[in-house]
């Protein structure tokens, strides 16, 4: 990388994140990309990031053993996420970095459903350390670690912040929090966890 590229991110033509609360859909603005690199020590040299993908997320301390889908963009021009069913489900946004890729990864999940809590439920509950692991079809499992959580009000999402350019290969899980405003049929806020990567192991 030159001094005069920047490090890839999210940050691009603008789309929207579509995250269930609970009925209804929640949209959040933000600014996002479609393309980065393959961050090199979890890859081989010249591997197409298209050709790699999450497939489970693993988080121990909220016991989160779940599976990993890609998502893209729907006509309307919102990233798709999970369907409601079945609960255990996350969306990792397809057209961003592969986690262990050069760049902030995106996984979106559902607060919950109709009937009941869903996969980041207790994404609150998430600590400075505590470990993210992401098994990717490669056998890579790229491993992270929670840096900190952000509750923001829809209204005043941080994208730059989230999406912003990273020198490094970062993760992003949102989720929805806050109180749900029946008025608006959708919660408050969003859940924002940030995590930096460790050195990636194989299974």
């Amino acid at each position: 990388m030159t001094q005069s590229e920047s490090p890839p991110g999210l940050l691009g033509r603008p789309i929207r994140i579509a995250l269930v609360a609970t009925t209804v859909v929640a949209v959040v603005v933000v600014l996002l990309g479609v393309t980065t690199p393959v961050f090199a020590a979890t890859a081989e040299p010249g591997a197409a990031a298209a050709e790699v993908r999450p497939v489970r997320i693993l988080i121990p301390r909220i016991g989160v053993d779940a599976p990993v889908r890609p998502v893209g963009l729907m006509p309307s021009g919102e990233i798709e996420v999970p369907p409601l069913a079945p609960r255990n489900l996350t969306g990792w946004y397809k057209y961003g970095p592969v986690p262990g890729s050069l760049g902030p990864a995106v996984i979106v999940g559902h607060r919950s459903t109709r009937s009941g809590p869903s996969v980041f439920a207790r994404a609150a509950r998430l600590r400075r350390g505590d470990a993210i692991r992401i098994v990717r079809s490669d056998g890579v499992v790229a491993v992270f670690t929670v840096d900190r959580l952000e509750q923001v009000r829809k209204t005043e999402f941080p994208t730059e912040r989230v999406y912003g350019n990273l020198d490094r290969p970062g993760l992003r899980l949102i989720t929805c929090a806050g109180d749900f405003d029946r008025r608006t049929g959708a919660h408050t806020d969003n859940l924002i966890v940030y995590a930096s990567m460790r050195p990636a192991t194989s299974i």
